[in-house]
């Protein structure tokens, strides 16, 4: 895990109004397998934990020691010799769909080896263009490169895909890569959610502390609550108390970050604070997505961030208290 971890650039700065919901779901290791597989949900159905792992096209963490990568990604298709193919780039909102995809190399082969990041090959993501459904996925992989995992998008509209992996090549850098992905019916975006700073998921109740401002590195801390008392004993995800994925509203550039310390440091506690230490590339509003394992299962906690420009105040996270995303529980 990163001790400081900072955004680099993006680009152009883009204020968006968009939705307050998230998602959480099943955690599926990466596995090689001899044929797609049938039905591998997102992470929360089960709760499974994992090794956490370090993400391609934006700064990341690992061992307490902070590194930059690439600029934040998932604002190209194609990046660095490899290209994010979608066999399915149309599903039915509500319906239960096995997602397959691959990633290709510049000579157009499915690349069927990467490097592995706090135990997995690769994390895909999906977020809706308005930001209002959140999906953190772990596929299998096929022998000959295909990833496959099943999922239900609930709602109608665009949503972008990304992946984040790390190819197997000595010192390759890791990727983020994103493609457009449509639900189809009929869409109706929402708006952000008012000023705030706490949001609340199955019982629990997450505090956000701090403030992004552009061109300087702030600690957010985040803490987790459930029923009014400190949880003092999260159980490590990935490799970690918690992660947190930001989402620039209207473009959806991408990062993923990982908190200061993590699980066996001999320093990092498990809870009720998970701290992260960012800066904004710009001005603009940031959905902030925080997964945390509690009990056995993966919930995310989501915040809407507004980022004045360099020089102004600092930014005011803003949440419904009581926001508790998709009625179902998620799959993520």
């Amino acid at each position: 895990m990163n001790t400081g971890l900072k955004i680099t650039a993006f680009g152009a700065a883009i204020a968006a109004t968009f939705g307050t919901a998230y998602g959480i779901g099943t955690s599926i290791d990466p596995v090689v397998a001899t044929k797609p597989p049938a039905a591998h949900d997102e992470h929360a159905k089960t709760g499974e934990g994992a090794a956490g792992k370090e993400k391609g096209g934006h700064e990341e963490a690992s061992g307490g020691a902070g590194h930059e990568t690439a600029p934040a990604g998932g604002l190209q298709i194609s990046e660095g010799g490899y290209t994010l193919a979608l066999d399915t780039p149309r599903v039915a909102a509500g319906a239960s769909t096995v997602l397959s995809f691959s990633v290709k190399d510049e000579s157009g082969r499915k690349v069927t080896a990467y490097q592995r990041e706090h135990d997995k090959e690769l994390h895909f993501i999906i977020a809706s263009r308005d930001l209002t459904v959140y999906r953190h996925l772990h596929p299998t992989r096929v022998a000959d490169g295909t990833w496959s995992v099943r999922a239900t998008l609930p709602a109608a509209g665009g949503y972008r895909a990304f992946a984040d992996f790390k190819p197997a090549k000595k010192d390759a850098a890791g990727v983020t890569l994103g493609a457009d992905l449509a639900v189809s019916g009929t869409s109706e975006p929402a708006a952000l959610p008012a000023a705030g700073n706490t949001a609340e998921v199955d019982g629990y109740q997450v505090a956000l502390d701090g403030a992004l401002t552009p061109g300087k590195a702030n600690e957010l801390k985040l803490t987790v609550a459930k029923n009014g008392k400190p949880v003092t004993n999260l159980q490590p995800y990935l490799g970690a108390y918690g992660h947190l994925v930001a989402l620039r509203a209207g473009d959806l550039a991408y990062l993923h970050v990982h908190p200061n310390g993590e699980p066996g440091d001999g320093v990092t506690k498990p809870g009720p604070d998970v701290s992260f230490t960012a800066t904004a590339p710009s001005s603009g509003a940031y959905r902030l997505f925080l997964d945390f394992q509690h009990q056995g299962k993966v919930r995310t906690a989501a915040f809407t961030v507004d980022v004045p420009a360099a020089g102004a105040a600092g930014a005011k996270p803003s949440a419904q208290p009581g926001e508790s995303g998709e009625a179902d529980g998620h799959e993520h």
